[in-house]
């Protein structure tokens, strides 16, 4: 639904004061590929997963008991960073959970999953079916 022109103008004024209070941070904000978003926390969690791995070599070679929590510690960051890395991927790639943002209607695989429904409720459906055709 389109905005009125007085909800236009009030929009328009809120984005002007926006950029003279802080420019800086309306231009972050006005990235027009929100990928790149993305990219940096995949680089992110790259540089992470990295750092997991040298903590946890270092937890493991270094002798003393002590160490041993260090190394646990390591493999916990190596896998937060590789579940981070992996959600923004699958974000980046348009594999993630949020609705399809051209066009209204869904087509192909997304809209047959869509039109679905759960586990059950397919079975159920089948079921039916099966003894509707007897």
């Amino acid at each position: 639904m389109p905005l009125s022109e007085h909800e236009q103008r009030l929009l328009d004024q809120i984005e002007q004061a926006l950029y003279a209070e802080d420019p800086k941070w309306a231009n972050t904000v006005r990235i027009s590929d929100p990928r790149s978003h993305y990219k940096r926390r995949l680089i992110k969690a790259s540089i992470g997963f990295a750092l997991g791995v040298v903590i946890m070599m270092v937890g493991v070679v270094m002798s003393g008991t002590a160490l041993i929590p260090l190394g646990v510690g390591g493999f916990v960051v190596m896998l937060a960073a590789c579940l981070w890395g992996l959600s923004s991927w699958k974000r980046m790639n348009g594999f993630g959970d949020s609705a399809p943002s051209s066009g209204s209607s869904v087509s192909g695989k997304q809209g047959r999953k869509a039109n679905r429904g759960s586990f059950m409720e397919r079975m159920e459906e089948r079921w039916r079916r099966r003894h509707d055709d007897r």
